[in-house]
């Protein structure tokens, strides 16, 4: 039941799914508990403009997925806070220019890429060291990014306008983790695609919040469901020849079932 574990592109997708699902269940506890779920899915698939315009232009996709997400991100921050203009309509709106900008992107280019479309729906076993190296540096930078604002982020993601009044720089902190969001999001869409990758920024710290209130365990639950799914989902996919990043959102969207009823069960006997 090992075997798949000595093959080499088994492994860099192992490495790479590890980093990984801790970045996105730190991230996901936070998405859960400001409940920017849909500001996730937004973020995501914009970056399909992003790697499409690096396609165009000649550069890096990863670089200008990140530079493109990273705006969109902060332009729906901008937009949604205004009072004649609600957040989801905001994300609606960038979240249509952003594909519909990849898509132009895609007709301006002289040659059709079919590794495009491979930014949707991922491929975890086609990474490589190159990717998990990037993988590991800016998963480092977004976990310290957010260990050096957390107990101010963990107060905003509780009660924003108490923060406020407190002194704590809530806009500046709302713009600070749309930019971690994209990041996560840029650097995750190899691994189960633009599509899926939204998923994972919800569903591990979804599951952690029907089982605890407190956020020490709901963080340490979250990124133990994240790399149940991963490594359950990469071995699920090789015995039976399924597509990986599905069968990593498939089974998390198992377990994340499993807790809620176990949440009820709970609060039945309270």
């Amino acid at each position: 039941m090992t075997e798949w574990l000595h093959m080499g592109f088994m492994q860099n997708a192992l490495a790479a799914g590890i980093l990984l699902s801790v970045v996105l269940a730190v991230v996901s506890c936070f998405v859960v508990l400001r409940r920017f779920s849909f500001i996730g899915v937004g973020v995501a698939h914009s970056a399909f403009g992003g790697v499409a315009l690096g396609s165009l232009i000649g550069v890096s996709p990863t670089f200008s997925a990140i530079v493109f997400a990273v705006c969109v991100a902060n332009a729906i921050g901008i937009v949604g806070n205004q009072q004649r203009l609600s957040t989801d309509t905001a994300i609606g709106i960038f979240f249509s220019l952003a594909m519909a900008l990849g898509v132009i992107f895609i007709g301006l280019s002289n040659a059709y890429n079919v590794d495009l479309f491979g930014y949707l729906f991922g491929n975890i076993l086609a990474i490589t060291h190159q990717d998990i190296v990037i993988i590991a540096i800016l998963g480092s930078l977004v976990l310290a990014s957010i260990w050096l604002f957390f107990k101010e982020m963990l107060f905003v993601a509780f009660d924003s306008e108490v923060a406020h009044v407190s002194g704590i720089p809530v806009m500046f902190l709302d713009h600070f983790f749309l930019t971690i969001l994209a990041l996560t999001v840029v650097i995750s869409m190899k691994v189960v695609g633009i599509i899926l990758v939204s998923a994972l920024l919800v569903i591990p710290g979804a599951a952690a919040a029907q089982i605890t209130d407190r956020y020490g365990p709901m963080f340490a639950v979250a990124i133990a469901v994240a790399l149940a799914a991963t490594t359950g989902g990469l071995c699920i996919s090789y015995y039976a020849d399924l597509a990986s990043g599905a069968t990593i959102v498939t089974l998390a969207s198992l377990i994340f079932f499993v807790f809620f009823g176990i949440g009820k069960w709970l609060k039945g006997k309270g």
